[in-house]
């Protein structure tokens, strides 16, 4: 087991903070885990476990440890890691586009250092936004959890007990295929579309392999049982890094967009987003930010 320390640099403003308080209430218990401003989670690379633990430094970049059997790894882990935390946008582009748009632009000066906080594994969000589904965050992290100890492996570390919270490694697609609802409690047809995730994912890896068009991922997932345009769109912006998408069906969008308190139509939000491209992904995440102090999404 090796561990390594590494010093991602960051395109300034860079709200670290916002960002693991974002990820608190959604980390999956025993794969991720938020203490402070650490985040650290569990990792499975070349077959071999592992950990990253980040968090900002004393010179305004974000600290990485990686505890990993493969060192040869660790600049795949790194370069995966810049793309989660979406480390190298142009926010400054973002910053003078909404800065002009007058709903976005109070948001925009509140935090602007936001980011779209990415994943790991983009199947493991895949998951996670089938298990959200009409349900609230803090439920959907149970449930989380649950698939992650019924069906993820236990972490094992050659070197030592693993960090504080983190016992399991997220199941792989191959896991899932035969979700079992009675295991899992959750209705039946949930599981069965965790079951259509995950035999998609091992059919066409592509899915989540960042090759696609927004436009042809939102219709090939759309396109799975129990996957709406919503569900769909979560998965580009959060798994995919689409910087684009839009989950425009999403009623706390709908309630961040309301104009004197009167409540668009979903053709009027579709209408109005139009003015965010190609940044629309981060126009959603600051309307989530904007609701319920600060926690939406």
């Amino acid at each position: 087991m090796t561990h390594a320390h590494f010093a991602l640099p960051v395109q300034h403003p860079f709200d670290w903070p916002l960002i693991a308080g974002f990820l608190a209430p959604r980390c999956i218990p025993g794969v991720e885990a938020v203490a402070g401003l650490a985040y650290r989670r569990t990792i499975e690379l070349a077959g071999c476990h592992g950990t990253i633990e980040l968090g900002p430094d004393a010179a305004g970049a974000l600290g990485v440890t990686i505890r990993h059997p493969d060192a040869g790894a660790h600049p795949a882990i790194v370069a995966r890691l810049g793309r989660q935390f979406d480390l190298m946008t142009d926010i400054a582009a973002i910053q003078a586009q909404f800065g002009q748009d007058p709903l976005l632009a109070p948001m925009v000066a509140l935090r602007p250092g936001l980011r779209v906080p990415g994943v790991w594994d983009p199947f493991e969000l895949a998951v996670r936004a089938i298990l959200g589904q009409q349900v609230s965050v803090a439920a959907a992290t149970t449930l989380a959890g649950r698939v992650a100890s019924a069906y993820g492996t236990p972490l094992v570390l050659g070197d030592g007990p693993p960090p504080a919270g983190l016992t399991q490694v997220f199941p792989p697609p191959a896991a899932l295929v035969a979700a079992d609802p009675g295991v899992l409690r959750i209705p039946t047809r949930r599981a069965q579309t965790i079951a259509v995730m995950a035999q998609a994912a091992l059919a066409e890896p592509a899915l989540f392999e960042g090759r696609l068009s927004l436009d042809d991922l939102v219709v090939r997932l759309d396109a799975l049982p129990g996957i709406g345009p919503w569900t769909a769109h979560y998965i580009a912006m959060r798994a995919l890094r689409e910087p684009d998408a839009f989950p425009s069906g999403d009623l706390g969008l709908r309630k961040a967009m309301a104009v004197a308190g009167v409540l668009p139509s979903f053709k009027d939000m579709d209408a109005r987003a139009e003015a965010w491209r190609p940044w629309r992904a981060y126009a959603a995440l600051h309307l989530w930010m904007s609701l319920d102090g600060g926690t939406g999404g």
